[in-house]
């Protein structure tokens, strides 16, 4: 049972932000990195290991008709780097931060797990939302910003903003304004969306890490698995 619990977390994706030793997920201790102290060249990029199924938080987000989820047609270049385009990134990961108040999806909507763009407050996946709207709207390619599910130092599950570049794979982070390489953040790396596709995901994962489960996520988790359950016998 236990090793059903940790795969079956796994393959839906988590139940994100649990918020389980009550962090503030604005704050930063490391300096932030300038408007010139872009990434060096050659720096690694994340491996993919075949498709995977999108989180339920997601799935739950487009049905609701969200041009989010409307994006095909992307290629799987990477974004080039410049000091313009990487101080749009710097600065809306910052701007997104310091705007939105962190609060649970269970404290703000009453349920486990529901992706919104948010007005004052949300949780992880709802800055996640918002800095890829601002991003794509100030003209940068959607295919080069993907959304991310990853298990944080606690192994909770978090979610942040993938940003490929040509200088290595980049973290936009609710924890922190720093942006770091997605090597350099100290998370397990699971699945991402798609180049190509918004709503087509693929593993980070050659195979399921195993995954310290708490009794609040192990709640959560349950619904998730009702939720899915009635969904598969309509």
């Amino acid at each position: 049972m236990v090793r059903f619990v940790k795969v079956a977390l796994v393959s839906l994706g988590l139940v994100l932000c649990t918020f389980a030793n009550g962090f503030a997920e604005t704050g930063s201790t490391h300096p932030i990195k300038g408007k010139f102290d872009m990434p060096t060249a050659g720096l690694a990029s994340a491996e993919t290991y075949g498709s995977s199924l999108p989180p339920i938080g997601y799935v739950d987000f487009c049905a609701r008709g969200e041009m989010e989820c409307q994006f095909t047609g992307g290629k799987s270049a990477a974004l080039t780097v410049n000091p313009e385009n990487w101080n749009v990134i710097l600065s809306t990961n910052t701007f997104v931060n310091k705007s939105i108040r962190a609060v649970s999806d269970p404290d703000n909507y009453h349920v486990a797990d529901y992706w919104t763009y948010p007005v004052d407050s949300g949780d992880c996946e709802d800055y996640v939302l918002l800095k890829k709207r601002y991003l794509t709207q100030l003209g940068i390619k959607a295919e080069a910003l993907l959304i991310t599910v990853v298990l944080d130092e606690n192994r909770e599950g978090h979610a942040v903003l993938t940003a490929v570049t040509d200088k290595g794979d980049y973290v936009l982070d609710n924890r922190r304004s720093e942006i770091l390489r997605w090597d350099e953040t100290g998370y397990i790396f699971l699945k991402r969306q798609s180049q190509g596709a918004t709503k087509e995901w693929v593993s980070l994962q050659k195979s399921a890490p195993q995954v310290m489960v708490s009794t609040r996520t192990r709640t959560f988790l349950s619904r998730v698995l009702n939720l899915g359950a009635a969904r598969a016998a309509k």
